[in-house]
């Protein structure tokens, strides 16, 4: 009697194991963990954008010294971007979260702006310096964006957790600190369609 008694037990905590693993217990932190990396991969891109302008800068000033006012406003786009702090709680600060994004669309348009004003110096567009550089700087802007991509659809899925029942009553729950997530929006001058004079 005592060993069906045990056996019972047993197979009723395996039994309640295996419903409280399958019910989603664990969706909210593991979701979370994902965007969370996501967002890292985000960061990790953005750096390695900062990290190439300078060289960009120089290789430019070479050539292209009449043209400081663009120079100076990569350089200081850069510093803006470089000293907008974010840590993992930005992503639950909308505000926080907008001030680095503003700061990142900044740095976009100054470098879009540096890289128009180059198309005036075919000296410099033939420098190898240069096509090296513009071309890392473009590989990283398509890594930008699948980084956002990945990260967004990482939010969207954690952020639906969230709203959703059972994950909203899981939250509740065990998870109170966990908070919805911020994406990124396009900036209001992306959605203009471009002037096109002949």
């Amino acid at each position: 009697m005592l060993f069906f008694a045990r056996a019972r037990a047993v197979l009723l905590a395996a039994g309640l194991g295996l419903l409280v693993s399958a019910c989603g217990i664990n969706n909210v932190p593991t979701y979370e963990e994902k965007a969370k990396a996501a967002w890292s991969e985000v960061q990790n891109q953005y750096q390695r954008r900062s990290d190439l302008i300078p060289n960009l800068v120089e290789t430019v000033k070479g050539y292209a010294a009449q043209e400081r006012e663009v120079l100076t406003q990569v350089t200081e786009a850069r510093a803006r971007a470089s000293q907008v702090k974010v840590d993992a709680s930005t992503v639950t600060d909308p505000t926080r979260f907008k001030e680095f994004q503003d700061a990142q669309n900044s740095l976009t348009g100054a470098l879009g702006r540096l890289l128009v004003t180059v198309e005036r110096y075919p000296d410099l567009k033939s420098n190898q310096n240069f096509l090296a550089l513009q071309s890392q700087l473009e590989g990283t802007e398509n890594r930008i964006a699948v980084a956002r991509r990945d990260y967004i659809e990482a939010v969207r899925i954690f952020n639906t957790e969230l709203r959703t029942i059972p994950g909203r009553w899981i939250a509740a729950v065990l998870y109170p600190s966990a908070r919805p997530m911020e994406t990124f929006t396009a900036p209001p001058d992306s959605q203009r369609p471009p002037q096109v004079k002949f």
